[in-house]
């Protein structure tokens, strides 16, 4: 088995992407109480429906990273 290497901000993608998931389960379960009928959560929970955007940025954050390395990976060699 061969380890594929790893690339700048590959880590922030995944750290963004695992972010994001939370911040979509968060949201789901927050809405649910909206659906079924019961008491809403209380406002804390509403914050962290906003990890979803802030996966999104880390994610974001991580591609310009990739970006740039490759640029001046390239910009070397040639």
């Amino acid at each position: 088995m061969t380890a594929t290497p790893t690339a700048p901000g590959d880590g922030l993608v995944r750290t963004g992407g695992i972010v994001f998931i939370v911040g979509a389960v968060a949201t789901l379960v927050t809405m649910a109480p909206l659906f079924l009928g019961t008491d809403p959560f209380p406002p804390i929970a509403y914050g962290v429906c906003m990890l979803m955007g802030v996966g999104f940025m880390i994610a974001g954050a991580g591609v310009l990273r990739s970006i740039a390395a490759q640029r001046r990976a390239a910009k070397s060699v040639a």
